[in-house]
């Protein structure tokens, strides 16, 4: 999700106790009418905020009197703590944020995926005014349990987001103001806590939204560091035991079910589903056998009958077809929901084989305006829909693509432009406003238009007459009408097609 920036009424507010009376109003404004400030005529609240809002309603939240869930006792904490992933990045997270924090009067809090904070640093003074209102370590701040803030919304929304005074949804908050972002495992790509910075109104500056986020790779770069290198001694380990299976196909797994090593390469997926306590398990309709190891899994397809089953490469089929009114994916005969950005992101990745950037999606999606956070917030929800057929670093397709757009391009590159323009009925994405997509839709549409014009074959040009924009075409039908026999069934239609478009030619 984008963050929409805050309302025209507050850009012109200099002093924070000013702003918070601003926001005060837009969210008592907001919250007294039933669209949350879309029917009251005044300043409206930021999307992001908006949206949490109703949310944080939904679930009974009450703005004026709330405070968060108390999740763990102070005797419980340490063996939560020292059992969660992110216990491993507080030494960088430290070195990054404290020291500023403490300067700035900042307190940096570290929450799990539920919101529920597990460590929370800061300056005495600032702490001890966080402690009455539940700013503290043990507390859940899952917009389902407090509301709009930070912490929740960035967990909610999978995106960085800062939460201004008033913006908070219950009252309570409003002296506060905070920035956070999510914090991802680099094996699963799952949601592992958020990091956060909070402090009084006149002390956090705006661009502390950018400092968490930067924060937030820089525990995603420690976990992906500590991830190869675990992965690399598991590798080291047990390497000899998949040579010694000889010409039986093997893999070494992690405790997660990815792949890090195979023989022969390309025989199995990037990742297998694997159940703890079992010992067999089925691989693309064949059983395989699972071995438990230090950290991992040796994972074998036995023999039958003395020789070994070849193993299919499990690699997916998504199918694209984006030349039509709405657009449609599946993955293995699955249907993908999707949005229009979705299907840009697609279609983009599906031209680019070889994979893209957040920074080069958010520039072929956005241009110069691209954003790359909300690029990689929009890519990680995709890819929950398609598992590891939408890989990271960069962002690629492991999937077979069988794609409308890219039949047409193909047919065109052969020179078989009646394949060309029958696939081709309609523009590609048509409500799409990617420049690249836009691009390559007006630069396919001309190609293919002055190809078949210039091939004058009356069987392409009766193709492109049946789709857009060749039904609309006065040129296409021209050719027809001289191309066509006198004889030919078509020859009609086009001659009452052609005299319909000159009419309404001259009508207008």
């Amino acid at each position: 999700m984008r963050s929409q920036p805050a309302p025209n009424a507050l850009h012109s507010v200099s002093d924070p106790f000013a702003q918070q009376r601003v926001l005060k109003q837009i969210r008592d404004a907001a919250l007294s009418d039933e669209e949350l400030g879309g029917e009251s005529g005044g300043a409206a609240p930021r999307t992001v905020i908006s949206e949490s809002w109703r949310r944080s309603l939904a679930t009974g939240v009450d703005p004026d009197d709330y405070l968060p869930p108390v999740v763990y006792d102070d005797d419980e904490l340490d063996d939560v703590r020292t059992s969660h992933p992110l216990h491993a990045v507080l030494p960088p997270l430290r070195e990054l944020l404290v020291s500023i924090a403490d300067e700035a009067q900042h307190i940096t809090i570290l929450t799990d995926a539920d919101g529920t904070i597990l460590w929370r640093e800061g300056p005495s003074g600032l702490c001890r005014l966080a402690d009455p209102v539940g700013l503290h370590e043990g507390t859940r701040w899952a917009e389902s349990a407090i509301g709009t803030n930070a912490m929740g919304t960035a967990l909610a929304t999978d995106a960085p987001v800062q939460i201004y005074s008033a913006e908070h949804l219950v009252r309570t908050y409003h002296s506060w103001t905070c920035a956070a972002a999510p914090i991802h495992d680099p094996d699963t790509g799952r949601v592992l806590g958020a990091i956060d910075i909070s402090g009084r109104l006149d002390t956090l500056h705006p661009a502390m939204v950018s400092l968490v986020n930067a924060t937030a790779q820089v525990a995603e770069n420690h976990l992906r560091l500590r991830m190869e290198d675990s992965d690399e001694r598991l590798r080291r380990r047990n390497l000899p035991r998949l040579e010694r299976l000889g010409s039986e196909p093997g893999a070494l797994l992690t405790t997660s079910g990815r792949v890090i090593a195979a023989n022969p390469l390309g025989t199995f997926p990037h990742r297998v589903d694997v159940e703890p306590g079992t010992d067999r398990i089925d691989l693309d309709g064949r059983e395989a056998l699972l071995e438990p190891l230090s950290g991992g899994y040796l994972l074998r397809l036995p023999r039958m009958g003395g020789k070994t089953i070849p193993a299919r490469p499990a690699r997916p089929t998504l199918r694209l077809s984006f030349l039509g009114t709405a657009p449609e994916a599946q993955l293995d005969g699955r249907s993908v929901p999707l949005t229009l950005r979705r299907a840009e992101i697609l279609a983009l990745l599906a031209l680019h084989p070889d994979g893209l950037t957040a920074d080069q999606l958010a520039l072929h999606l956005y241009g110069d305006a691209g954003n790359p956070t909300t690029v990689r917030a929009e890519v990680h929800r995709l890819r929950s829909e398609l598992g590891d057929a939408l890989l990271a670093k960069p962002y690629r397709l492991a999937a077979d693509v069988d794609a409308d757009f890219l039949r047409v391009r193909d047919a065109l590159a052969a020179g078989d432009l009646v394949t060309a323009a029958s696939i081709a009925a309609a523009p590609l994405l048509a409500r799409s406003e990617s420049p690249t997509i836009r691009a390559e839709r007006e630069q396919r549409t001309v190609a293919l238009r002055t190809a078949v014009l210039d091939s004058g074959a009356p069987e392409a040009l009766w193709a492109l007459s049946e789709g857009e924009p060749g039904r609309d075409d006065v040129e296409v039908f021209e050719h027809l009408t001289r191309l066509l026999p006198a004889g030919d069934p078509r020859r009609p239609v086009a001659d009452a097609r052609l005299a319909w478009l000159l009419d309404s030619d001259d009508d207008g």
